[in-house]
């Protein structure tokens, strides 16, 4: 075979390569991967959200502003939706009520002292598109676990007393809460 040809073959090698390799390219960008927490199966009207204040339904004081900054934080965090304390002039709205919370001992030191608590909360959530008037996502016992240590050297019996001594504790909850119930109206779980 001469030099020419043998340019030629190689040529073609290099170029059936690089269409191979771009058709590769796009069948990988075209089989609907995408990153976990950025879904959205939302109508795409909805660019208004209102989330009024969670109901209290609890004896721990000032819980329902805390976990309602927090769930409106991460749907800003979002990027996608204006959010709104109103029902009225809006897409969807989210409407929470903070069932229950309760506080267990789950570590114990050498005096039998508790050290360790499992803090419980229990909502009841609704996200409701207000222009079909249709639930999008419900759940009327969404619980969120979380085990802290104790920071002081007193117990806590009930839950005020102890989120009243670990500030930490409650951010902690409000986080998750926040981003847990975000995920799952945009996510469709």
């Amino acid at each position: 075979m001469t030099g020419a040809g043998r340019r030629a073959r190689t040529t073609r090698r290099h170029l059936l390569a690089a269409g191979l390799a771009g058709v590769a390219g796009f069948v990988s960008t075209a089989c609907g991967y995408s990153l976990a927490g950025r879904g959205n199966f939302l109508p795409s009207y909805i660019r208004i959200i209102g989330i009024p204040q969670f109901t209290n339904n609890t004896t721990v004081f000032d819980l329902e502003r805390t976990i309602t900054e927090r769930v409106r934080t991460e749907f800003i965090g979002r990027g996608r939706y204006q959010v709104v304390p109103d029902t009225e002039g809006v897409d969807a709205v989210l409407n929470g009520t903070i069932v229950g919370v309760a506080l267990e001992p789950t570590g114990f030191d050498q005096n039998n002292q508790a050290t360790r608590y499992l803090f419980r909360m229990t909502l009841s959530l609704e996200f409701k598109d207000v222009r079909a008037d249709k639930v999008i996502w419900a759940n009327a016992a969404q619980q969120f676990d979380e085990e802290y240590d104790l920071t002081t050297g007193t117990g806590a019996t009930d839950p005020s007393a102890f989120l009243g001594q670990d500030r930490t504790a409650l951010d902690r909850v409000a986080n998750d809460v926040a981003r847990r119930t975000v995920s799952a109206i945009l996510e469709a779980f």
